[in-house]
């Protein structure tokens, strides 16, 4: 597949030169810019394609924008998720692939999809480490971590936190005293919950504390992690990152 974007100074984006009858559009998908594209790309291939049968078309999302409003949390309020997923679906591709959802109403809303696991990015920052405690940081996450800890044949200890005056209280349901700690999770936005949960597993006697997630944004830096996190995992799914405190998988 060969395509072009160009993109005009009013931001406008059109795509041309689509050649050929079986496309896979890899987007990270984390601004609506990214999913204007994709669709320019598409309808330019299907206007070629329309009345090729044996056509195909596939889209890999790394990081879906709108992930985590995967409800209507208020009365009168978007239902945002729906929206970006009706969108995808009038696209009408022929499969659609998610990496890491943040919970499968993105792959009940979006027709042909399936998940991409985060299992191998987990598995390689598991052996960089040296058989750390696998630690979930609540109970949302508490199910995708055992399954990739019985993979692992790895010890899991589970955690929950909550919110007392808008700062997060947090239990530790295992014994971490002298062994590494890698926390695994989805995405973090700012990370300051998982600088409590670090402090927390070091206070029970954690040797090291590290974290993996899929999706890093890290809007608010690194300083304040560093204070109880030894170092952070994570893909460059939502932006590649330079900072001698990441270890980043680079997706293809």
């Amino acid at each position: 597949m060969k395509y072009e974007i160009k993109k005009f100074k009013d931001g406008q984006v059109t795509a041309k030169n689509i050649e050929n009858d079986h496309i896979h559009i890899k987007i990270r998908g984390n601004s609506y810019e990214d999913l204007f594209a994709m669709a320019t790309i598409k309808e330019a291939w299907d206007a070629e394609n329309a009345l090729n049968k044996n056509a195909v078309a596939k889209l890999t999302i790394h990081c879906l924008i709108g992930q985590r409003s995967d409800r209507r949390f208020n009365k009168e309020e978007s239902f945002d998720l729906k929206v970006i997923c009706n969108f995808i679906n009038a696209m009408k591709f022929n499969k659609v692939y998610i990496l890491h959802p943040h919970s499968p109403i993105s792959l009940a809303l979006i027709n042909n999809s399936e998940q991409i696991s985060h299992f191998d990015f987990v598995k390689r920052a598991f052996n960089k480490i040296g058989n750390p405690i696998l630690v979930s940081p609540d109970a949302g996450a508490y199910k995708n971590t055992h399954e990739i800890a019985e993979r692992l044949n790895a010890d899991l200890v589970p955690s929950n936190k909550v919110r007392v005056n808008g700062v997060p209280e947090i239990s530790i349901q295992g014994d971490v005293k002298g062994k590494p700690c890698l926390i695994v999770d989805d995405l973090a936005d700012g990370g300051r919950t998982f600088k409590f949960l670090a402090e927390a597993l070091k206070h029970q006697g954690a040797s090291k504390v590290y974290l993996y997630v899929t999706h890093a944004q890290f809007n608010y830096g690194f300083e304040e992690l560093k204070e109880t996190i030894d170092r952070i995992y994570c893909t460059n799914s939502y932006k590649n990152i330079e900072d001698a405190f990441v270890t980043q998988f680079i997706l293809e």
